[in-house]
């Protein structure tokens, strides 16, 4: 960690480590515009490289007062594993897939030496990831495997609704298959406890959206929800002290949700969320991680390679939510 210490970070109450992701795309970027306008809120500890960090600086215009002042505004584990030579943004390559795993690695020993509070991932490439000869889905996968988490789910926010999903990345062509009363009972139930733990409602409303077309007209159209869905929820409504309704047609539930009839949707796949979730407020989406040992949130887009060298053009806004969320959650936490 730098040497560099800063008695305002060590007295916030929250201390958020963000991992910069792939060192060519706009994370690098928008985690330093984010951290310059949260100024205060929390002790940011930024794990990246220091080099890289440096050109994106120079990239956003700030050379003279982004690097002057950044030991005011974060500490950075310099990981200084980027090679200068010939670095250039927006270029998709194996050892930088190789780095953004790393600096996850890094931000798991931070959390476990509890020197951070909490963990918030700007975006990584799968491709170059997997390039580097690292088997890699999804910070959700990999962060559950690395901390031992059975049980987790994901969930995708902004200001007007909250999902969780059933399938996450999946062909379209094997949700049905991969659709068990197990694994919805076990989404459902997670999402019930992180409403409740993290967002401090004590009685979580969800509604549960059908696979099917009008959630199949009662077995008309697909046999999953009479199948699968409906005994699932029969034994949810039993077990848990919540809200349960559904399977209702996903037109009809997201829409409730929307009106503010429900705390969450729970999704079938992903694309039942995210299409709905991005036209309702791209800007503040936000995709978190449930069920890990700390909270874990994400910006709700990717490393956007074609515009990283003219990061001007790239919007902080997504982070700068996951962010916020990240502090809120890690404090209800700590107060409960």
């Amino acid at each position: 960690m730098s040497s560099r210490q800063n008695h305002t970070l060590k007295s916030c109450k929250i201390r958020v480590g963000i991992t910069i992701g792939d060192p060519c795309g706009i994370g690098p970027a928008i985690t330093l515009e984010a951290v310059r306008r949260l100024k205060g809120l929390a002790g940011f500890v930024v794990v990246g490289d220091s080099y890289v960090l440096d050109r994106a600086s120079i990239a956003l215009g700030r050379k003279l007062t982004q690097l002057k002042h950044r030991p005011t505004m974060f500490e950075t584990v310099d990981l200084r594993n980027v090679e200068r030579n010939n670095f250039k943004f927006g270029k998709l390559r194996a050892d930088y897939g190789r780095a953004s795993v790393e600096y996850l690695d890094k931000a798991l020993e931070l959390l476990k030496r509890k020197e951070i509070d909490c963990l918030v991932t700007a975006p990584v490439s799968k491709e170059a990831i997997n390039l580097s000869g690292i088997k890699f889905s999804g910070h959700t996968e990999y962060l559950a495997q690395r901390s031992g988490t059975k049980d987790f789910a994901m969930m995708l926010l902004n200001d007007k609704l909250r999902f969780c999903l059933v399938t996450r990345h999946v062909p379209l062509k094997d949700v049905s298959r991969l659709l068990t009363k197990d694994k919805l009972y076990g989404v459902v139930f997670m999402a019930c406890k992180s409403l409740r733990e993290l967002f401090c409602i004590k009685r979580p409303r969800l509604v549960v959206c059908g696979l099917n077309p009008h959630a199949s007209d009662n077995g008309v159209i697909g046999a999953e929800e009479n199948r699968i869905i409906k005994p699932a929820l029969g034994l949810l409504r039993r077990r848990l002290h919540a809200c349960i309704d559904g399977p209702l047609a996903s037109d009809a539930a997201i829409y409730k949700a929307r009106e503010k009839k429900y705390d969450c949707v729970i999704a079938m796949y992903h694309d039942q969320a995210l299409i709905a979730l991005k036209l309702s407020g791209f800007e503040t989406g936000v995709n978190m991680t449930l069920g890990l040992p700390f909270v874990r949130t994400s910006c709700l887009h990717g490393t956007a390679f074609d515009i990283a060298g003219n990061p001007q053009s790239a919007n902080p806004a997504s982070l700068i939510a996951a962010i916020k969320l990240a502090v809120k959650c890690s404090s209800n936490l700590k107060n409960a």
